[in-house]
């Protein structure tokens, strides 16, 4: 069986009351939201950086960057660290999510070509979407959503920021278990 033949894992988690999911192979780990040093000059969608373990680890709000307004923070609001190549380098960027799912297993059945009406979000963010139950689960494609020259620039701006004022600093943030 070819490896696009065979089942999948992916996590899904919630944005905007629609139900995301991300191929687990992209996840590293799920943290609580806590703390987020804002930066100036970077899109509205960077909410700022944190420290994850000694780590600086930029963070997106998911919500913004998709088209939707801000995430608004409760108790289950959760940051999805991902780690994605950009540019040739291994990057960790934070996702910030309105609550995170559960694990499905989906196979190459279970998943439809992206829509190019319908979908609350653009199709080129998009991988598929899932039949799972009753439900549809949308599967973003993180590189479009975190890649971009758009994202090339906020990266670049953080640099900048972080070296005009390098005392700043965020705190670690304990790791919760999906």
């Amino acid at each position: 069986m070819s490896d696009a033949e065979q089942d999948r894992q992916y996590l899904s988690f919630l944005v905007q009351g629609s139900e995301y999911a991300l191929e687990i192979l992209e996840v590293r780990e799920i943290i609580p939201h806590g703390q987020v040093t804002a930066l100036p000059r970077v899109p509205a969608f960077v909410s700022g950086l944190i420290n994850l373990r000694g780590a600086v680890v930029p963070i997106v709000d998911l919500a913004q960057r998709l088209g939707f307004a801000p995430t608004e923070r409760t108790k289950r609001t959760s940051i999805v660290v991902c780690e994605l190549e950009l540019d040739g380098e291994w990057t960790r960027i934070g996702l910030v999510t309105d609550d995170v799912s559960q694990v499905l297993d989906l196979g190459p059945d279970d998943i439809e070509p992206a829509p190019r009406l319908g979908a609350p979000v653009s199709a080129n963010f998009l991988r598929g979407v899932a039949k799972v139950g009753s439900r549809f689960v949308l599967l973003l494609d993180v590189d479009a959503v975190i890649g971009g020259d758009a994202l090339r620039a906020a990266w670049a701006s953080m640099d900048d920021a972080a070296a005009e004022s390098p005392e700043s600093s965020t705190e670690a943030v304990s790791v919760r278990e999906p």
